[in-house]
């Protein structure tokens, strides 16, 4: 084998170990990748969205629903809005301490056949001057941005 030949080899083979690196990291993240959408692009959507994505808004007022105090289920129901719209999550597991209502959140997950979302994860807002840059953009786009919103005033 020349000295030629025997580079390609290796260079081959290195380009090899690097595609296959490249897709088993890609394979890897492909489910924590979630796309971000309000209550309104959700309703709006012909269909059911695919896979998990983010679902992001504010907890709309007098929607939460908790289990009672001697229930052993950890479900808590309400609903996301972003002012045009409003969908329905359930989730269960342990809330953020600042979930409530009126406030910015995030829920991970995907929805159900009947409309509600499935959240696996919930994310509050983690100060009282934060609002995520998600939810604060589709409170723009429908027209229903205060600036105070995001100032926690």
């Amino acid at each position: 084998m020349t000295r030629k030949r025997r580079r390609l080899y290796i260079l081959g083979l290195f380009l090899l170990g690097l595609g296959t690196a490249t897709a088993l990291t890609l394979y890897g993240l492909k489910d924590n990748v979630a796309f971000f959408r309000s209550p309104t692009e959700v309703i709006k959507a012909a269909g059911l969205p695919k896979g998990d994505f983010r679902l992001g808004g504010l907890v709309e007022i007098g929607s939460i629903e908790r289990p009672p105090a001697d229930a052993r289920s950890l479900e808590v129901r309400f609903r996301i809005t972003d002012i045009e719209s409003t969908v329905p999550v359930v989730y269960a597991g342990i809330l953020p301490d600042l979930f409530r209502e009126g406030q910015g959140v995030i829920a991970n997950g995907r929805l159900l056949p009947d409309g509600t979302f499935r959240a696996r994860e919930i994310l509050a807002k983690h100060d009282e001057n934060y609002m995520p840059p998600e939810v604060a953009e589709a409170l723009k786009k429908s027209g229903r941005w205060n600036e105070t919103m995001g100032k926690g005033k």
